[in-house]
């Protein structure tokens, strides 16, 4: 067996396995509803442990306590998680989703810049926004 054969039997076997597997842009869906219910459920389990990206310039901002917004956003996370779960008001959760994600990476770059704080998170809500994006270009595709 050449080279070549071997791998067209590994293609070939790869075909196989993945083939009963869902669609990207159904996974991606699931993916980002699977974080949005992680990161919404936390939140309404310790509230205080995301009051840590409230800076102290931000939370006047806030019409709420810091602890209050936390929650008001892990029910709204866990709302917005489940539709997209559910494939129900899908366009509608990864706009929000979107939005959101979008609004938090410009003010976590904002922290990023002037203090150096939360980069590590600021890296990880760019790729999420890519992954809101990729769901909501889909359905507004269908």
């Amino acid at each position: 067996m050449t080279r070549s054969d071997r791998l067209d039997a590994v293609r070939a076997l790869a075909r196989k396995a993945v083939a009963p597997a869902p669609s990207s842009p159904t996974l991606a869906r699931w993916g980002l509803g699977a974080m949005l219910v992680a990161a919404g459920a936390h939140k309404l389990v310790d509230p205080a442990g995301w009051t840590v990206y409230v800076t102290d310039w931000l939370a006047p901002w806030l019409v709420v306590s810091p602890t209050l917004f936390m929650l008001a956003n892990g029910y709204l996370e866990l709302a917005f998680g489940g539709a997209l779960l559910a494939d129900r008001a899908v366009a509608f959760a990864a706009f929000v989703a979107t939005v959101s994600l979008a609004a938090t990476t410009c003010y976590l770059a904002v922290v990023w810049l002037t203090t150096g704080a939360f980069g590590d998170v600021l890296a990880r809500d760019v790729g999420l926004i890519a992954l809101a994006l990729v769901v909501l270009v889909d359905e507004l595709a269908e």
